[in-house]
């Protein structure tokens, strides 16, 4: 029994991958129906929904906008759409299962661009894949979108798929986490992580309480190949995925959320949600890194300062970054890939954080460029991500000394 128990623990443990799971590949895409410049977006909003005599909620949003550290957004939604439904204008009309029909075949469709890129760039075929993990708050059917992510990718018919729903800004890193655990825990696994979201699930008139959504909310999609060793020939892992946790704040639950109703989706969120988040982000990143010197055997992997980290941050909102940055004392610059995201596409939900995860990886890439031999850039970093909950996803990335050439 003891040798047979011998042999069984042996063999286990050859199933787990090697090492700390990876990020391989990065890929992104967004709708090219409407780009919509933000110090433009009230007057069309308003014109589109035939608003303008609401001249009061028209001004406060101008000044929502100016606020918010965007210059522009991505949409699907398109004029000739809202001609075509205009109950899509009127929260009290049925208008659910229209919306639905529309990004039932969109939202796998902007995940299939963003995928297409991230398979290109890993350099393996689609088949290769063993794993799907999709996230999205934009659809409530079944069969859903990751069963026709794989049809249009051509994934193997034995792919284990997961959906992720309704998880909101918190998606794509949730996915990324369980992308992790799937990848250690099965020798050889590719896991694709695809996040897409298209917010004309969402879409409806001006009615002073949802105006900061109405600013900040744009469409886009991201793809990540996750995997861990043994590595094949041209795999270039480019930020290992070192600890991860999940953190809920108590008593949070009504503070940021959504609901789907006959008339769409519904969300709100509250003023107090990055106050709640600055109580909370250091406790969570304490934890993080505590658990990734358990992880990686060293005691000084845990005793970080904030500042010597690069950053990954859900640009859920200027004000959300903005305190972060108060809180941890971090240096200017620290998130500039999360303010330049934000800048660039607003707040994509879940496939947020895979723009930033881009943008972090063709920032490193210049630096690497230009730097000398006297300047180090950071090896460590993290991930940060918030949603419904209120839920902290924290992750701790590590930079693989062996694949810096992978950035230059």
């Amino acid at each position: 029994m003891t040798r047979a128990k011998a042999r069984m623990h042996e063999s286990r443990s050859m199933e787990h991958g090697e090492g700390p799971a990876t990020v391989l590949a990065i890929g992104t895409a967004n709708p090219s129906d409407a780009i919509v410049p933000q110090d433009e977006f009230a007057d069309q909003f308003f014109r589109v929904t035939k608003s303008e005599h609401l001249t009061y909620l028209k001004e406060k949003l101008k000044r929502i906008c100016q606020k918010t550290g965007i210059e522009k957004r991505h949409f699907h939604m398109t004029e000739d759409i809202l001609r075509a439904h205009p109950e899509f204008l009127d929260r009290e009309l049925p208008s659910l299962d229209a919306r639905i029909d529309i990004v039932a075949t969109e939202v796998p469709k902007l995940a299939a661009s963003a995928a297409a890129k991230a398979i290109a760039e890993w350099g393996r075929p689609a088949t290769d894949i063993t794993h799907l993990v999709f996230s999205t708050y934009s659809g409530c059917r079944a069969p859903s979108a990751d069963l026709q992510l794989a049809s249009l990718l051509g994934l193997r018919h034995s792919v284990c798929r997961t959906i992720l729903s309704l998880h909101g800004c918190y998606g794509g890193a949730r996915a990324l986490h369980l992308a992790k655990d799937l990848a250690e825990n099965n020798r050889g696994a590719r896991v694709l992580v695809a996040c897409s979201e298209i917010t004309l699930v969402c879409f409806g008139g001006p009615d002073g309480g949802n105006l900061v959504g109405h600013a900040l909310f744009g469409d886009g999609a991201g793809a990540v190949i996750v995997g861990a060793g043994p590595f094949a020939a041209g795999e270039r892992p480019l930020f290992e995925m070192v600890s991860a946790t999940q953190t809920t704040i108590p008593g949070t639950e009504h503070a940021l959320g959504m609901q789907v109703t006959g008339g769409g989706i519904d969300f709100h969120l509250a003023i107090q949600v990055p106050m709640l988040l600055g109580h909370s982000v250091e406790r969570c990143l304490l934890d993080a890194f505590a658990s990734s010197a358990a992880a990686v055997g060293d005691d000084d992997a845990g005793d970080v300062a904030w500042n010597d980290l690069f950053w990954a941050v859900h640009p859920g909102g200027r004000p959300i970054l903005d305190k972060i940055e108060a809180v941890l004392k971090l240096e200017p610059g620290k998130l500039a890939a999360s303010r330049h995201v934000l800048r660039e596409y607003g707040n994509m939900s879940g496939a947020t954080i895979v723009f930033v995860l881009d943008e972090l990886r063709r920032r490193r890439r210049e630096e690497e460029a230009d730097r000398d031999d006297d300047h180090q850039l950071p090896e460590w970093g993290a991930m940060l991500a918030f949603g419904p909950g209120i839920t902290i996803e924290t992750m701790v990335l590590h930079i693989p000394q062996a694949n810096e050439a992978n950035y230059k």
